[in-house]
C-alpha cells in the first residue's frame, strides 16, 4: 500500500442486469429491445422489471405497465422474470467481488454492491473489478467512485453503461448543483414536489435550505437526511456483515379489477398467509403489517399498523392485514394488493438496510 492510499467507496452496478442475463441465454437478442417483467405477456397487467438499453431508447422504463411498454416498443421481446436465474448470476458476481484482494464487499441487492478499499488508485480498482466480473460471468457493470456511499451510488449513473465515474466533495456541486433534487438517491417525485413547495428544486437549493424548514416538513430524521443529501453527505463505512431482511412482502396484480370487499378480503388473506410463511421460515416474530393498494386506474397508497406485541401466530398477522382493508376507499376498484410483514431484528451480526429508497413498503 502506497503512502498516498486513502479510503474509497466504490459502487458496482450491473448494467441492464435482468435483460443481460436473458441475453446470455439467448445471444440472438443482443442489441435488441428486451423487456423483462410479469409473465412475459405484455397484453396482461404487470410492470417492467428491467429493460435493455435498446428498449430504454424507445422510452421503456422500470416500473412502467407492460401494456405501455408494448405501445412504446412493439418490436421488443417480452420475457417473464426468472428469479432463480438472476439469483444464480448475482451469486457469481458477488463471489467474484469478494475474491478481489483488499476489498470489503457490502451487497445491496441482486445487481449492486458497495466496495470499500484503501488505495491511491480507485479507478484502477474499479477497472479491475469490472474486468474480473466480465471474465467470470460475461456480465458488464459500471462503477461509481466516491468518498462516501451517497456520492459513489450517484456517480454510477454518470458512468453507465460500462464505465467509471468519480464524484467527491471536490466536484459535487460542479456536477450536481444545478440538477433537480429528484436526481438524488432516495428522492422520488413525491418528495421532490414537497420540496418544490418550499422553493427547493435543485441540489444546490436543497443544500442551502434551512434545516428547520426541512425537519418541519419531513420530521427530524428525514429532514436532516435530505439536508445533508443536498451536500452529498452520507456514511462512508462499507459493512460486509450479512444482509438481514427487515421483513417479507407478497403482492399480486389482478388481471381483472377487484370490485367487492369480499374479493379484496380473500386476496389479502392469501397474501398475508404467504408473507407470514416467509417470516416463519426465519423464526422471527412479526411486529408490523403493511397493506399496499393500487386503485384503478393507477393510484397507489399504503396503510400500516404496528401490532400490540410481536407475534409468531399466523392468525394475528392475517387479522392485522384484514383490519387494514377497512381503511380502503369505498367503491374504488383495486388492481393490485401487497402485504408486507416486518419482523423483529435478530441479535448478533447482521445488517439491515435503513437507507431511504424509492418505492419500498
Amino acid at each position: 500500500m502506497s503512502e498516498g492510499a486513502v479510503p474509497w467507496v466504490l459502487h458496482v452496478d450491473l448494467d441492464e442486469f435482468l435483460a443481460a442475463v436473458e441475453v446470455l441465454r439467448r445471444p440472438e437478442l443482443g442489441g435488441t429491445p428486451v423487456v423483462v417483467g410479469g409473465r412475459g405477456d405484455p397484453t396482461e397487467r404487470g410492470v417492467v422489471a428491467t429493460a435493455s438499453y435498446a428498449a430504454r431508447e424507445l422510452g421503456v422504463r422500470s416500473g412502467m405497465p407492460l401494456r405501455t411498454a408494448l405501445r412504446k416498443a412493439p418490436e421488443a421481446t417480452f420475457l417473464p422474470a426468472d428469479h432463480q436465474a438472476y439469483e444464480e448470476a448475482s451469486a457469481s458476481v458477488m463471489a467474484t467481488l469478494r475474491g478481489l484482494e483488499g476489498v470489503v464487499v457490502e451487497v445491496l441487492g441482486w445487481d449492486e454492491a458497495f466496495l470499500g478499499v484503501v488505495t491511491d488508485d480507485p479507478e484502477g480498482v474499479a477497472q479491475h473489478a469490472r474486468s474480473e466480473v466480465l471474465a467470470a460471468t460475461d456480465l458488464h457493470c459500471s462503477v461509481g467512485i466516491g468518498d462516501n456511499k451517497v456520492r459513489a451510488k450517484i456517480a454510477t449513473g454518470f458512468g453507465k453503461p460500462r464505465g467509471i465515474f468519480r464524484l467527491t466533495d471536490q466536484n459535487w456541486f460542479t456536477v450536481m448543483g444545478d440538477r433537480p433534487v429528484v436526481d438524488l438517491w432516495g428522492v422520488g417525485p413525491r418528495v421532490s414536489r414537497r420540496l418544490a413547495g418550499h422553493g427547493v428544486r435543485t441540489v444546490s437549493e436543497l443544500a442551502r435550505a434551512p434545516v428547520e424548514v426541512l425537519t418541519q416538513e419531513f420530521g427530524p430524521r428525514m429532514g436532516r437526511w435530505y439536508h445533508e443529501l443536498g451536500s452529498g453527505l452520507g456514511p462512508s463505512v462499507v459493512d460486509d456483515a450479512p444482509w438481514v431482511a427487515r421483513g417479507h412482502s407478497r403482492e399480486r396484480t389482478f388481471q381483472e379489477n377487484l370490485t367487492s370487499p369480499e374479493q379484496v378480503d380473500e386476496a389479502v388473506r392469501d397474501l398475508a398467509t404467504r408473507a407470514f410463511a416467509d417470516t416463519a421460515r426465519e423464526g422471527r416474530a412479526v411486529v408490523r403489517v403493511t397493506l399496499k393498494v393500487r386503485y384503478a386506474p393507477y393510484f397507489t397508497t399504503i396503510y400500516g399498523r404496528r401490532l400490540p406485541a410481536p407475534t409468531t401466530e399466523r392468525d394475528d398477522v392475517v387479522a392485522a392485514a384484514l383490519a387494514l382493508t377497512e381503511r380502503l376507499e369505498a367503491g374504488r376498484e383495486v388492481r393490485l394488493l401487497g402485504v408486507h410483514a416486518e419482523m423483529v431484528m435478530p441479535d448478533g451480526p447482521g445488517r439491515a438496510d435503513r437507507t431511504p429508497v424509492r418505492g419500498r413498503i
